[in-house]
């Protein structure tokens, strides 16, 4: 039952309403293989062995007993004799078959003799009595009108009817159609497997030892058996996790399918067979036209009939095509093996030479060869080099595997198949990479591209001592393909280190020694400036970036520029420029990229968002990159994507999907820096929120103990520092807190780095307004605040306030108080940020102030800002939302008013109070009313 947890659940509660005396029907539907009997008899076996055994009577429709009258009744009714009875006596004897009623009875007469069993089944007080009919659409109609006449009679009785059906079958008899319909039936549909099913499954498989099978093994067997656990089931037994990582082409299938498979090809006619078997070498759906002419078939339409009549193969017209195409891959696969090395070859060859043949004749000429063939592997590189150029790495790693399987040479064979394996980290396939890597032979480039695995896998010690071996091992002078590429290994580790000095060292060699236009001397130009960054030297690294070459848009190298230069421009407080980088290193689905890196530029642009206000975006973007991620195998973002959504949700009150998010983040404190800085930073920032600052204060000390001179604490990049202080104050290290505080002070001074001034500014207010200079404080809140005028940062300005208010509050400035905590409030509400919504709103109730006053307060809340509104930057829906709300109008009633969601005008607020440098509706008014003196907003 491993995978139908939900299904399980169902039947387990109709169990109960039973047990408790009151009948209950279940009927379970699904489509052929999806495990309906087995479910229920698993189901079944799993009651009788478990206390109270209910006595099971059963009964199955058949196809060729449809016409035996009274023959599913007549199951039940002689299964009675072997079902324990209450106590565990014996039930009296059923009569046997030669006495029972003619089969032109009524089927009231076997109804009554159900009804009898029925009552003598679940007589004790204990009992429950289980009747369960498989194949319910092929019983025959009297039995089902029997059956029907019994259930509409019981009474309260002990009694669970179980009937399964076939979804696929769509004529129905009265009496089929009369049962699903039972008043209060519940219906359980059983759909394909999905890959967490399978995962599921697969830890229960013996031998296993619960071991995890990968996510994308796991949507790779969904895929290749339709999600059938019949199938499934034999293929996790017969099979090891590995083979589902392997790439390979034509997947195993199960030893019993294939022999069905081959049964059934037995019985085709030798046009038909013939049809069959060329459609498996074209693939698991092929131009009819295309399969006819590889097969020589002339009749193909009744070739088609009799292949289809045995469920082999279906016909399905799409566009301009008629298409052939296998019931599921799998059964293509069997048809495939059967054919033989032999045979698969020659069809392989035939087919490149179709004439309508088109982008797939190096393929099949590929497949065809069982011998090392120099010229073909050299077309097959050639075609995966350009495939990587254009980013569609799926297709090149494919290539270049066939391209090192062909080549005669052992060292450019290895060569090839290192390139293959980049290729397949860069189509998101690491499982794939990581079985390919376990047949190169030790080497500087062998262990260059088992570190770089190591490195995506999140391992830094495995990868520090593989590069390390590889580049001791190297003559740049003489090898310096294989010197750059260990040079840009070395560069994401560096990077994953989050050591900017390394970085750049590394990236300076990559450049210096790998070739000109190459992916190492590339990749090493687009991450340069990271760290550059992270040393503080941002004029050099925009330089950097300015300086690089600027390839195609739908190039690989397009991709890596812009998710470096997106992620820099994020560090530097550009958001709204950072946002647009990071997207066009994003593909769309009508373009193609590295997966890795659009889990980069991904991981950013969420953050990007966050900083914005867009959060809802912020969430669907960490939706798709953690599927992205999950399936890819690469750990080391993992935590990155999973920091976004863990704030996201406990600053919206989502506490589950908050806590889910920190679970799926969490590593071990001896992680990269690039993983451990946003788990922490996570658990920091879920805890504040709940004002836990003991539970802060140690989610950061991983953090606090890791060498951070080398680029951590480099303003812009991982903002921790405000988190940890404002913690200590509040725990009363109030003197800690100052000494923390100065040297990232000087910094961000050193550096102007506005969001850190702003942010660090907050907790020295803090400080000093608990040391009773208010003057002091006053002005380094207001300071604060001043340094987030021009930046698009709503949610970092709320903060600000926020504490400027409590810190106050807490002072005894009530009056003060209460303006600045009106003004967070009214930001955070539009950011969606209920959690600081509520504790502005118990702040405001602390502070004593009235609810009339809290008004008051709010129509004369001043402006924090100098500069002047920009009407004319509004859109004509920004002016009319901003015109309703600055009227007095909540967000609901200004969406009721234009016919727009109450997100929409939460989204719209959060631009205009950005464009307008101001921060609550109260400011949003003052700002109209200054605008158009007299009547007021929306007169």
């Amino acid at each position: 039952m491993a995978g139908r947890t939900a299904a399980t659940r169902a039947l387990a509660d109709l169990l109960r309403t039973a047990r408790s005396g009151t009948p209950a029907v279940g009927v379970v539907r699904a489509s052929q293989g999806m495990g309906k009997t087995a479910l229920v008899e698993s189901f079944l076996r799993r009651e009788t062995t478990a206390g109270i055994r209910p006595s099971i009577l059963r009964a199955a429709g058949a196809v060729w007993e449809r016409r035996t009258d009274f023959g599913v009744i007549q199951q039940l009714l002689s299964g009675a004799p072997r079902g324990a009875a209450p106590g565990g006596a014996e039930p009296p004897a059923e009569p046997a078959p030669a006495e029972y009623p003619a089969v032109t009875a009524a089927p009231s007469v076997y109804g009554k003799m159900l009804l009898s069993t029925i009552d003598r089944c679940t007589a004790g007080d204990s009992a429950v009595l289980v009747l369960w009919i498989d194949d319910l659409q092929w019983a025959d109609l009297p039995s089902l009108q029997a059956l029907l006449y019994a259930l509409r009679r019981v009474g309260q009785q002990s009694l669970l009817t179980l009937l399964a059906t076939d979804l696929t079958v769509s004529e129905l008899d009265e009496g089929a159609a009369g049962l699903l319909s039972f008043p209060a039936a519940r219906t359980i549909r059983l759909g394909p497997l999905t890959p967490g099913d399978v995962q599921l499954m697969a830890r229960h498989v013996p031998g296993s030892a619960g071991s995890e099978l990968p996510l994308s093994a796991a949507r790779i067997l969904v895929e290749h058996t339709g999600g059938r656990p019949g199938l499934v089931q034999p293929l996790l037994e017969q099979y090891p996790a590995t083979v589902w990582s392997t790439g390979q082409r034509v997947l195993p299938v199960p030893t019993e399918l294939r022999a069905f498979v081959q049964a059934r090809l037995a019985q085709l006619p030798p046009a038909a067979a013939a049809l069959t078997e060329a459609a498996a070498v074209l693939g698991a759906r092929s131009p009819l036209a295309l399969a006819a002419e590889l097969s020589g078939v002339s009749d193909a339409a009744a070739a088609v009939d009799a292949a289809a009549a045995l469920g082999l193969l279906t016909l399905s017209p799409v566009g301009t095509e008629t298409l052939l195409e296998f019931p599921l891959p799998a059964v293509r696969s069997a048809v495939y093996q059967n054919l033989g090395p032999g045979r698969q070859s020659t069809l392989h060859a035939a087919a490149a030479r179709l004439p309508g043949i088109g982008a797939e004749k190096l393929r099949h000429r590929a497949a065809s060869a069982l011998l090392p063939d120099a010229s073909l592997a050299r077309e097959l590189e050639a075609a995966a080099t350009a495939h990587a150029a254009s980013g569609a790495w799926g297709a090149a790693a494919d290539a270049y595997a066939d391209a090192a399987r062909l080549n005669p040479q052992g060292l450019e064979r290895e060569s090839l198949l290192i390139m293959a394996v980049d290729a397949m980290v860069g189509a998101g396939q690491l499982p794939r990479a990581v079985s390919a890597v376990e047949t190169i032979a030790p080497s500087p480039r062998g262990d260059a591209v088992r570190g770089y695995l190591a490195v995506l896998r999140g391992r830094p010690m495995q990868a520090d001592a593989l590069l390390r071996k590889a580049w001791n091992s190297v003559d740049p002078a003489t090898d310096p393909g294989t010197a750059g590429q260990i040079c840009q290994r070395q560069v994401l580790h560096a990077l994953a280190r989050f050591n900017g000095r390394d970085l750049v060292t590394w990236a300076v060699r990559a450049r210096l020694t790998a070739p000109p236009n190459s992916p190492p001397a590339f990749e090493a130009q687009a991450i340069e400036g990271l760290g550059l960054g992270a040393m503080g030297r941002y004029a050099e690294a925009e330089a950097s970036y300015e300086a690089a070459d600027q390839p195609p848009e739908d190039s690989a190298p397009y991709q890596r520029i812009h998710m470096g230069r997106g992620w820099l421009r994020l560090a530097m407080d550009e958001v709204d420029e950072a946002r647009t980088e990071l997207a066009s290193a994003v593909p769309t689905e009508f373009a193609r990229g590295s997966h890795r890196i659009t889990l980069w530029a991904q991981a950013w642009q969420a953050r990007a968002d966050v900083a914005l206000g867009a959060w809802d975006g912020a969430l669907r973007t960490v939706e798709n990159a953690v599927a992205l991620q999950e399936e890819s195998g690469i750990e080391l973002l993992s935590p990155l994507l999973h920091w976004t959504g863990a704030q996201i949700h406990a600053l919206r009150g989502n506490r589950d999907a908050a806590a889910h998010h920190l679970e799926r983040a969490a590593v071990a404190a001896d992680s990269y820096p690039i993983m451990l800085l946003p788990y922490c930073l996570a658990q920091a920032q879920v805890a504040e929120i709940k004002a836990d600052y003991d539970g802060v204060l140690r989610a950061l000390l991983p953090v606090v103990r890791l060498e951070r001179s080398n680029g951590i604490d480099e303003p812009g990049f991982w903002p921790w520092q405000d988190h940890y202080a404002n913690a200590l104050v509040m725990v009363g290290r109030i003197a800690e807190a100052d000494a923390f505080l100065r040297p990232h002070e000087r910094l961000a001074e050193q550096r102007q780095h506005r969001s850190t001034m702003a942010r660090l500014a907050s907790v020295r207010g803090r400080i000093q307004a608990a040391a009773g200079d208010f003057d002091a404080a006053r002005s380094t809140f207001l300071g604060g605040l001043a340094h987030l005028e021009k930046l698009p940062m709503p949610y970092a300005r709320a903060r600000v306030m926020f504490v400027y208010g409590q810190s106050f509050r807490r002072a005894g400035k009530r009056r003060e108080a209460a303006g600045m905590l009106i003004q967070a409030r009214d930001l955070f509400s539009v950011l969606g940020a209920a959690a600081y919504t509520d504790r502005c709103e118990r702040e405001l109730r602390a502070s004593g102030v009235s609810t009339d006053e809290n008004r008051r307060l709010t129509a004369t809340a001043p402006v924090t800002t100098e500069a002047a509104p920009l009407f004319d930057d509004l859109t004509e829906q920004e002016q009319a939302v901003a015109s309703l709300v600055a009227s007095g109008l909540t967000n609901k009633d200004a969406a009721a008013e234009l016919y727009v969601s109450v997100k929409t005008v939460q989204y719209h607020l959060t631009r205009i109070y950005r464009k307008l440098h101001v921060s609550s509706r109260s400011e949003l008014a003052a700002a109209y009313l200054e605008r158009a003196p007299g009547p007021g907003p929306g007169k």
